[in-house]
């Protein structure tokens, strides 16, 4: 099982990341929707070319602008590119064409059966999948700290001819339970390894990461 830490502020966070064993992090830049774990393209940049080899970088963004996206992606040197936002398949494509051999992640947000079906016009047009939960309440597409429906995401991975990643409400305590349920190619946590003070917690880290791993 793969995990990936995803909101790395700091080098500082990105390097115990690596340290408790994560396969990928995440940096946020271009926010549009509500999130506190934005960082600058200049900062995500220096957090990139900080870590190891074996490690997959990747760019988070709820950019939608095209030309904005592919601006964002020479200013952030990752291996990876996910797309947090509900862009339509065919720009998708445009951006798998023009942006490989970086590999891009499509977003399915899980609010019911309809998810299936977003999930099934992603699959010819993106090299993986990210499953996450949306609060429409408060304006957060991830990084909302809550779980959605695996019974839909255990559909969309059996159907799925792409890796799909396991996102949403995760935590040490739940993840294992999730990855028999679901059955992913990875996991994916921001919020469930949170400290009080909004930044990475060692211990939370590395529980979660031996659970998933377990």
């Amino acid at each position: 099982m793969r995990a990936k830490i995803c909101g790395i502020k700091t080098v500082k966070d990105a390097k115990l990341a690596q340290k408790c064993g994560a396969d990928a992090i995440g940096v946020l830049v271009g926010r549009v929707h509500r999130s506190n774990d934005f960082i600058s393209s200049k900062t995500a940049a220096e957090i990139c070319r900080t870590v190891g080899p074996f490690i997959t970088t990747v760019l988070v963004t709820h950019f939608e602008d095209l030309v904005k996206i592919l601006k964002l992606a020479k200013q952030v040197p990752t291996s990876a590119i996910q797309l947090h936002c509900d862009l339509p398949s065919r720009t998708i494509k445009t951006l798998t064409r023009k942006l490989f051999p970086r590999k891009m992640i499509a977003k399915v947000s899980v609010d019911g059966p309809e998810a299936i079906h977003r999930a099934r016009k992603l699959y010819n047009v993106a090299d993986v999948l990210l499953l996450d939960s949306i609060n429409k309440r408060t304006n957060k597409v991830g990084g909302t700290g809550h779980t959605h429906d695996w019974s839909i995401s255990a559909q969309i991975v059996r159907e799925s001819p792409i890796p799909v990643i396991l996102a949403g409400g995760l935590t040490p305590k739940n993840v294992q339970s999730a990855i028999e349920k679901v059955k992913p190619y990875g996991v994916d946590v921001n919020t469930g390894v949170k400290n009080q003070k909004g930044g990475k917690s060692q211990r939370l880290i590395q529980e979660f990461i031996q659970a998933a791993k377990a």
